[in-house]
Parts: structure tokens; C-alpha cells; sequence
């Protein structure tokens, strides 16, 4: 016999059925709506991150997209032809941010520069191990840059310049270096480079010096320039490494246009003295 209500009942209980399902295994969906985006063929549009772009992916060929000159945090788009049709953009930052876009043509666009802060990112992405988060780089320093210093002898001087090494701490993959420029000369000192490389304890005559730079993924407290009479703190996160006892560290601080050069050299017995970041 037909039941009118049946389907009905059966309806219910299919809701019911899911509600309870996703209860129990916690599930849960969110819906990120894109910002829209107006393009023009005649003029450029900026788009300003808070963090570093790490991908980007247009939709369409009919859009153009690349990273401002000297600047990893800025994308420059632009429309190749007039009258698109409405298509896509997506970026992502090294914050672990996703930005989703929908772009269409405008002959005279409302903005030409759009910056995004906290208020208005995108939801979170997966980065992989290659690309670490600079937000949680960025907190990690924050905290190691706090921390009273442990590591005491590791010190080099030239001229009244100094370069230390106040502590290695250690995040998962990633080490952070403290370090500290002392600058107690009334001339200042400008910065051309502070570099990290392992390098051969000895080698043999009449061959090359072989060395390998480890290049940061974080720098918290960077600048060019040591005031006279004044000391700056460095945090330095590197991926994470230990060396051989035929090799050692060697952290290489060049003075521009200048001669007050320092370097410090650690040995793999020191890596290994590295704290866990404290919370």
C-alpha cells in the first residue's frame, strides 16, 4: 500500500542520519567567498600581501600576472585583451594564505592598489616543507629574540666592530641563530653581507676551498646599518642541519666599502647545544 508521507519520513531520517555522521567525525566545510577584481589593458593593478607570494594561478591567458621587481610580496595584473570574459585568479603566501579572486574587465578600474592585512586574508593553505610558514617563523623569532643567551665564548672582533653568538635554538625543521652586532666606534658600520657557510677544516695545498651557503629562510631584525656607539640583534632561522667533525660554520659578517670584516666560526658540537624554542 502507498504511504504519502513516506518519503517524507524517509527524508528525515537521511538528514538525521548525516547530522549525526558529521557530529561524530567532526566535520566541517567552509566557504571562502572570492574579492572581485576589475582589470584594464591600460593600466596596472597592484596587489599587496602581507607575506611573501609563493604561487600564483590565473584562470585565463587573457589576464597578466607577475611579482613586482625587488619585492616578493607585491603581484602586479594587468588585462592582455580588452573584454574578457569573467575568469580567476588565486595566490598564495608563505603565511599558509589562500586569496581567491574573481577578475573581470573594467576600461577604468576602482582600484589600482589593493592591500590585504590580517582583517581581510584568506583562508589557510598547506604549505609544504620547502616553503615554511613566515607568519610562525616570524612568532619563533619573535620568542628567541627574548631568550637570555646561552652560547657565551663564540665571538669575533675587528676595530671596534664585534659579531656574537648569543644562542641556536631549534624549531622542528628550522634552527635559529642569535646573534648580536657591536659597533663601539663612532663611525658607523654599513652591512654588506652576513652569510652562513660550511666549510673544510683543512685542505690540501694547491686545492680549492670548498664550502657550501646555507641561505636563512627568516630574518628578524634585518638592516643595513650599525649606528656608531649602538649594538643590534639578529634572530637568523636556516633550515635544519648538522655537519661532521671535518667541517664547521662558518658565519661571515662583510663590512661595505669597508674593512672591519668578522666571522665566526661554530663547530658541529655547538649545533648540537641548540634549545627547543620556549613557549
Amino acid at each position: 500500500m502507498y504511504h504519502p508521507f513516506k518519503w517524507i519520513f524517509q527524508l528525515i531520517l537521511l538528514l538525521e542520519t548525516a547530522r549525526v555522521f558529521a557530529q561524530d567525525h567532526s566535520m566541517q566545510m567552509f566557504v571562502s567567498q572570492p574579492f572581485p577584481l576589475e582589470l584594464t589593458t591600460l593600466k596596472t593593478t597592484h596587489l599587496v600581501f602581507p607575506y611573501d607570494i609563493v604561487s600564483v594561478d590565473k584562470g585565463s591567458r587573457d589576464i597578466l600576472a607577475q611579482k613586482a621587481k625587488g619585492v616578493s610580496n607585491i603581484l602586479r595584473v594587468k588585462a592582455q585583451v580588452a573584454d574578457f570574459h569573467s575568469t580567476s585568479l588565486t595566490v598564495i603566501t608563505s603565511d599558509g594564505k589562500l586569496y581567491g579572486f574573481t577578475v573581470d574587465y573594467a576600461a577604468e578600474p576602482l582600484q589600482l592598489t589593493i592591500a590585504f592585512t590580517g582583517a581581510n586574508s584568506g583562508p589557510n593553505a598547506s604549505l609544504d616543507q620547502f616553503q615554511p610558514n613566515q607568519a610562525e617563523l616570524s612568532r619563533l623569532a619573535g620568542r628567541v629574540k627574548a631568550q637570555p643567551k646561552h652560547i657565551r665564548s663564540i665571538k669575533g672582533k675587528n676595530s671596534g666592530s664585534a659579531l656574537a653568538l648569543h644562542g641556536i635554538y631549534i624549531d622542528q625543521e628550522v634552527m635559529f641563530y642569535r646573534l648580536e652586532m657591536t659597533n663601539s666606534s663612532q663611525i658607523s658600520y654599513d652591512i654588506g653581507s652576513l652569510r652562513f657557510f660550511i666549510r673544510d677544516k683543512k685542505r690540501a695545498k694547491r686545492t680549492a676551498v670548498q664550502q657550501l651557503e646555507i641561505r636563512p629562510v627568516y630574518i628578524k631584525g634585518d638592516t643595513a646599518v650599525i649606528a656608531g656607539e649602538s649594538a643590534h640583534s639578529f634572530v637568523y632561522a636556516l633550515p635544519k642541519f648538522t655537519i661532521p667533525d671535518k667541517k664547521y660554520l662558518a658565519i661571515e659578517l662583510m663590512e661595505k666599502n669597508g674593512g672591519r670584516h668578522l666571522e665566526l666560526d661554530i663547530s658541529g658540537k655547538t649545533l648540537l647545544r641548540a634549545r627547543a624554542v620556549a613557549e
